[in-house]
Formats: structure tokens, sequence, C-alpha cells
């Protein structure tokens, strides 16, 4: 009760002080705080999570916070009315993870020591472990969700001030309202800087894909793409049909074909033409007009615009310039990506989890390679599969190589032997963390073969594996080619320890540009973009 009433008579005091004074004879730090928003309600809010301010000068109090972060909280939650940036009552925002991912890599990669807070960190593995809470704007969370919003203050006076990205810009950083989607998408591109500094400035992939936010908008509001009413199985080279033409006119508007073809003739410039539009929705390039790509041809520009902006939001959190060895896996596009610093090492086809067993958004550190690893089969699948198996059939453990070696209450531990039939082939990779979610070999190599490759329990499997282990331990001598052979079918466990760990991002892109200029899309395998479009868009 003291402390608010501290609080309570220091705002009192200040309001007196101020009440009369124009803007240009108020101070410094009094500019330097947005307004509070109050076209901002439970209504049209991002979040459906509030706090106030008293909760917020507590929390300034408590924590003897400078001027400098404390006129930057302020301002924050007065741009977003006191709404919550990093919860809602279902959990952790898309944000929070995004944000967080970034937070580890700066402080595990960068150093960066006014990041580290060992309590934080506790707090936020519990939350993140869950894909869907049930949370009460209780002090709890308010602090943790302060403590965020002091890191990200932190994190931006350290990385982006000195870049020359505004306080307001990064107010806006994490979504306050919904909006309209062609309203946003038309500031984001027409709206000037005084200083003529913007964020693509500094991050090249959100630079990128603003291009092709214009591309898409100019189509939206210029009347939208021509309706593909396909009725043959597929078109391909020599097809001569009315749908041609309308499929010319939408390349046509996306830039993929050239302008003043008419025809009604699947030519050799219209089959080069569909190629490249099969690889940018993860199709392997035939040529060929199927039923599945004239589905995503069909997604109309306003739609495209917002998975634009959606993947733009997410862009923010990504590292900007990586320093060293950086491993990125985007779910949606099954692909594997390694980078040593700007450079591209290789790209890796991998399996992800399929729906209701998703791989999780996080970062980690691998430090690990185990090879013949034993699969030590986690007690959701023991439960639900090994143990249906062993009532169906006595023989089950040994047809599949496993055995039980121990028992949890009434679930026995199981786990498989290493050897050709292991499900996580002939050696993974270990990056801890609380998901039990890890690289790894498998036996089932025809899936990479997919275009859509979303079927695993969470973790990822390699198309190459070997690739990866020569890669990771190519400083070592002792690790030639042919060890490595010789340790993978080995069938006795080895563990090898990286001498230093490389980071390993799980993202969620279903919008990018390619090295190539070419902009991908991808589906929305577990409903992220379809969650964060409903809290963005009226």
């Amino acid at each position: 009760m003291k402390n608010i009433l501290i609080i309570f008579l220091s705002l009192f005091i200040f309001s007196c002080k101020n009440s009369n004074k124009s803007d240009s004879e108020k101070p410094e730090s009094a500019k330097k705080i947005s307004k509070r928003d109050l076209s901002i309600t439970p209504q049209n809010s991002y979040s459906d999570l509030f706090t106030d301010s008293t909760a917020l000068e507590k929390f300034i109090l408590d924590n003897n916070l400078n001027d400098t972060i404390s006129r930057r909280m302020r301002s924050f939650y007065n741009a977003r009315n006191f709404q919550f940036a990093w919860f809602t009552t279902t959990g952790l925002t898309e944000q929070a993870r995004g944000f967080w991912n970034l937070h580890n890599y700066q402080t595990v990669y960068k150093n960066d020591t006014l990041l580290i807070d060992k309590d934080l960190e506790k707090k936020m593995d519990d939350l993140a472990e869950e894909e869907s809470l049930k949370l009460s704007a209780n002090e709890n969370l308010i602090n943790i969700e302060f403590k965020l919003t002091e890191h990200f203050i932190l994190y931006s006076l350290d990385d982006l001030v000195e870049k020359n990205i505004k306080r307001k810009e990064m107010e806006r950083f994490i979504p306050r309202k919904k909006e309209n989607a062609l309203a946003l998408a038309d500031s984001l591109l027409n709206k000037k800087h005084k200083d003529d500094k913007y964020f693509e400035d500094i991050n090249k992939a959100y630079g990128l894909l603003k291009d092709k936010l214009k591309v898409y908008y100019d189509i939206a509001t210029s009347g939208g793409f021509p309706k593909l009413d396909g009725k043959e199985k597929d078109y391909s080279f020599g097809t001569s049909s009315p749908f041609i033409l309308p499929l010319k006119r939408h390349l046509q508007l996306t830039g993929d074909f050239p302008s003043g073809d008419t025809s009604l003739l699947f030519d050799e410039q219209l089959q080069n033409a569909v190629k490249r539009v099969q690889m940018r929705f993860g199709y392997e390039p035939t040529g060929k007009v199927s039923s599945s790509l004239i589905k995503d041809l069909n997604v109309s520009a306003v739609d495209r615009v917002k998975q634009i902006l959606i993947n733009m939001n997410r862009m923010r959190w990504m590292v900007q310039q990586p320093e060293g060895k950086l491993i990125t896996v985007n779910i949606p596009e099954f692909i594997l990506h390694v980078n040593d610093g700007a450079k591209k090492v290789f790209d890796m086809n991998v399996v992800v989890g399929k729906e209701g067993h998703n791989t999780t958004i996080f970062s980690g550190d691998l430090n690990q390679v185990v090879f013949s690893p034993y699969w030590n089969v986690p007690p959701s699948i023991v439960k639900k599969e090994i143990l249906p198996g062993i009532e169906k059939d006595p023989d089950y453990l040994q047809t599949h190589n496993m055995e039980i070696v121990n028992n949890n209450g009434a679930l026995p531990v199981v786990r498989q032997l290493p050897g050709p039939k292991n499900s996580l082939g002939k050696v993974k990779f270990l990056f801890p963390n609380s998901y039990n979610i890890y690289f790894h070999d498998t036996p089932a190599k025809s899936l990479f073969e997919k275009d859509k490759r979303a079927y695993s329990h969470g973790c990822i499997r390699l198309s190459d594996p070997k690739k990866m282990a020569m890669y990771l331990l190519q400083d070592d001598p002792q690790w030639t080619s042919s060890k490595i052979d010789a340790a993978m079918n080995s069938g006795t466990e080895k563990f090898v320890k990286l001498k230093k760990p490389v980071p390993v991002i799980i993202t969620y892109y279903t919008a990018w540009v390619d090295e190539n200029n070419l902009l991908h899309f991808a589906g929305d395998i577990y409903g992220h973009d379809e969650k964060v479009s409903s809290m963005m868009f009226n």
C-alpha cells in the first residue's frame, strides 16, 4: 500500500507540474513518451490481456530502473494502451517466442551480458514448453511481461538505436491492434521517415519481402487475380485451352511471365514460368499445372498481402548479421540451412513434425554428435503405439529391435537398440532443450522425395546426416570420412562433444525471398498464420 501511495503522489505531482506547459516547454524526457493510444480496446486489441500504469510504476520502482529504461517502458505501454505485448490468455505470443530466440543468440553468441537473467530464463523455459496455456493478468505474469519488455528495450538500445531505428518504430514491432491489411501495407510501403532510415536497411530478408509486398499490394488494389477454373487434371506443354489465358494473366501480374502474350497455347515460355512458380510453392518443378498448384494460385492477393505482413513481422526477430556458424530450420519450407556468417554453406531437405506433433519454434546449441544411437522411446509413444503393438503381437519388441530397460510406474521404459531398424538411423545431433527435439538420420528415406514433409513425432530428420556430421567435425582431424562411416555403422553408441557448439534456430516462415530474389510461399502446416491473422487483421 505504501508503494502504491508513493507512486500515486509522484504521478500527481508530475501531472500538476506539467499540466500548464505547452509541448515546446515540456522537458525532453516528456517529449520522448508516446501518447496513450485510447483507440485500442479489448474488442480490437492484439492481445486479450491488459495491465495498467500503476503496475508498471511499481515494477519500475521495485527494480530501480534508470530514467532511460523507465521512460521507454512508459512510452511502449502507452502506445499499446497497456495491453500485454508478450502474452495472451492462451500463452506466449509468436513475438515472445521470436524475441526469446533472438535473446538467447544475443546472450550466448554475442555475449551481451546486459541481457543475461537466469531467473527470467527459467520462467521462459517453463512457459515455452507449452503451446497453449490458460493465463490471467496476475502479478507474477505481469512481472514476467514487464521483464521481457525491459530486456527488449535493453536489446533495442544496444542493437537497434545505434542503427537509427527509432523508438516509435520499435514500439510497433509487436502488433497493437487489428488493422485493415491493405491500410497497414500502404503505411509500411509509403510512409516516409524524416531521417530516411528504415528497418530494411539493417535486415536484408525483411527488405526483400517488403519489395514483394508492393507487388501483391498493387495487385490487390487493382482488382486482384483472375479466377483460374481448371477442368483438366494437368495442363502441360502443348496444351491449348481457354484456361491458359487467365493463367498467363496471373503470371504477368506477379512478374513471372512477360506481358502481351494472349494466346491459348501452353508454350515453352509458359512452361519455364510454371516451373518458377512451382518452386515458389515448394513443388518439384515439372512444368505441369496440377490441381494443387491451381489451388495455390487462387489464393487472393489480399490474403497474400496478409501472409507477407505476418512474415515480415517474424523477420524482425531473426538474427540480422550472424557471426560464425548458424543452423536454421524453416519448418514450413522443410529445409535446413547452414550458414557461416553471411556465406551459405549448404541446404538440406528435412522431415518435420506432423500436425499434432508440432516441431516447436525455439533456439538451442548443437553440442554433441551421437553415432549408432539408442532411441529412448518417449512415454507418449510407448503408451499410444508400443503397448498396443505388444498386445497384438507378443514378439513386437523383438521384431522392432527394442528392449524394456526400466519401469516408470505402470509404463515401461523402452529403448530401441542401434542398428538398421533404429528410428533415429545411424546418427543423431543433440542441442539440449526442454522439448526433446533433435536432428537425426532415418531409415525412411522415401519421405524426402515428397514435396510436403511433415511426418515425424516432432524431431527433425535429415536427408544427408553424414554431410552434417562431416561439417560439424571438420575442425577435428581424427574424424575423417571413413571414420565417420565406421562410427555410423558400428552398432555401438558413441558420443562426440563438439569443441565449439553451433547455434540452431527453428523458425516458421510461410513467405520469404531467396538469394535468387524468388518469392516463396509455404503452407501454414500448424495453423500459426491463421491464428496471427485473426489477431492482426480486421
